[in-house]
């Protein structure tokens, strides 16, 4: 069982958040539906929390008010295996409203901050060569959507 289970918090639009995040990762699904009855914040009906899973990570997202919002401060981080990962996770998250930012940072149309980011951008970091650590940190920092042959490039000084 995971000991900590990410909530993330919601003004509606619920159902649109579950159905696009569990479209784009492997291994996604949605666990459990809780609605709104007769009393509480909501409509009856309407979701009140639903458990789901992201690539085999349990998450809870709760239909609460805009008591809360959103922030860059906390985002998901999705570790992508190649560059079709990188271009299909961004382009499904921007869609319909989203907005890119720096990084590989991207705020999606519900306003959830996500780091769509290369494992290989992890492995060039790593190097013992300082100098082409630098070089990549200064090709990675200015760019919106993360691109693996541009950081290949310039961790080998091309």
């Amino acid at each position: 069982m995971q000991k900590i289970v990410t909530n993330l918090w919601f003004d509606g639009r619920v159902e649109e958040a579950l159905e696009l995040y569990t479209s784009l990762l492997p291994d996604s699904r949605v666990r459990q539906i809780r609605r709104y009855g007769d009393s509480g914040m909501g409509e009856p009906g309407d979701i009140l929390t639903a458990d789901f899973e992201l690539a085999g990570q349990r998450f809870t997202i709760i239909n609460g008010n805009s008591f809360c919002e959103h922030s860059a401060a906390m985002s998901l981080m999705v570790l992508c295996e190649d560059q079709e990962e990188v271009d299909r996770l961004w382009e499904g998250l921007i869609a319909g409203g989203g907005a890119p930012s720096r990084c590989g940072w991207l705020t999606d149309r519900f306003g959830v901050s996500w780091q769509i980011t290369p494992i290989r951008l992890m492995e060039l970091l790593k190097s013992d060569d300082a100098a082409a650590v630098e070089r990549v940190m200064a090709a990675f920092m200015p760019m919106d959507k993360l691109v693996i042959a541009e950081l290949e490039r310039a961790f080998n000084d091309e």
